[in-house]
């Protein structure tokens, strides 16, 4: 009688408890989730009012053909196919990608071996002063940048001053007025503006690496270009990653320097698509068009940098 009473009330006995500490759980986990919620709602409604529905309405109004005033006319992919076949629009889609190698391959390669650098030379006050020095350029509008830049590479600026001086006269010439060398002073500004930044991305990377590396790699008797490539580039992926991400999007997307100095200039050997957008919304009011080429780029963007993540991700 007692074994049979024990065995009627084990099952409840063990199954009692765990029905109200399952649904204690269930509710603390929709309160987390609630909370979650309520602190990500502002910046989810900032960012779909002022980015996804910007973009939704680009992407609207890249198949009409509207002035910005008057009723648009539906015509389809036709600014699409405008795009990728008029030879002007893909001239500034080939300068964005030229831009590339001066405000991301220069500035990457020139930001590592500086960064390397300011790591072996251990003078007291010097990192601090560099870092300052080389961080100041962020600070400055991109604007204000290319007008000091326009200033110094004038006929009389300081780059020809400093080209004559050294017996370079010969070469000097209105920088930004030349066809040829335009867009590669224009590249110049990007690779002043994203040194520092870089630099100062790799350098705070290079001070997360155990020292007992390096000092281990100088008793092997490693010199400094051996623990460059071995030690530091390998422990920086993450960092050079970054910096990769950053400014290349700045290159492609790149505006306020090119209109600010050339405003695409002379003729259309600067044009990138982010002036050739503000010139056909804005100058020219065909305003389809400039919405295909704006959904145009951010594609491109995404296609380059979608694969640069995977490749810095990987190890």
């Amino acid at each position: 009688m007692t074994a049979t009473t024990h065995r009627t009330q084990s099952p409840t006995a063990a199954t009692t408890p765990r029905h109200p500490a399952g649904r204690v759980e269930r509710i603390t986990r929709a309160r987390r989730a609630l909370t979650g919620w309520l602190f990500v709602l502002p910046a989810a409604l900032v960012y779909g009012v002022f980015v996804l529905r910007p973009l939704l309405t680009t992407i609207w109004y890249s198949f009409y053909n509207w002035d910005g005033i008057s009723v648009g006319s539906w015509v389809g992919l036709d600014n699409y196919g405008r795009v990728l076949t008029d030879p002007q629009l893909l001239s500034s889609i080939g300068h964005a990608f030229f831009l590339i190698l001066f405000f991301t391959v220069f500035p990457v390669i020139g930001g590592l071996l500086v960064a390397a650098l300011l790591q072996e030379i251990r003078i007291r006050g010097l990192g601090t002063a560099a870092r300052t020095l080389l961080f100041l350029p962020q600070i400055i509008p991109g604007a204000a940048a290319a007008v000091a830049w326009v200033w110094m590479f004038s006929s009389n600026g300081t780059v020809n001053q400093a080209l004559s001086a050294i017996g370079l006269e010969s070469i000097t010439r209105s920088w930004l007025g030349d066809f040829d060398w335009a867009l590669p002073a224009v590249g110049i500004i990007g690779t002043w503006l994203g040194l520092g930044f870089c630099t100062i991305l790799l350098i705070s990377g290079i001070g997360k690496i155990d020292t007992s590396i390096y000092e281990a790699a100088r008793i092997d008797g490693a010199g400094f270009f051996h623990t460059f490539r071995y030690v530091t580039v390998p422990a920086l992926r993450a960092e050079i990653g970054v910096c990769v991400t950053v400014t290349v999007i700045a290159a492609l997307a790149s505006f306020d320097i090119v209109f600010m100095s050339t405003q695409g200039g002379p003729g259309y050997s600067t044009t990138v698509p982010g002036v050739q957008i503000y010139q056909l919304g804005f100058t020219e009011s065909r305003v389809g068009l400039a919405s295909a080429l704006a959904v145009v780029l951010t594609a491109l963007i995404l296609v380059v940098i979608v694969p640069l993540q995977r490749i810095f991700r990987e190890k």
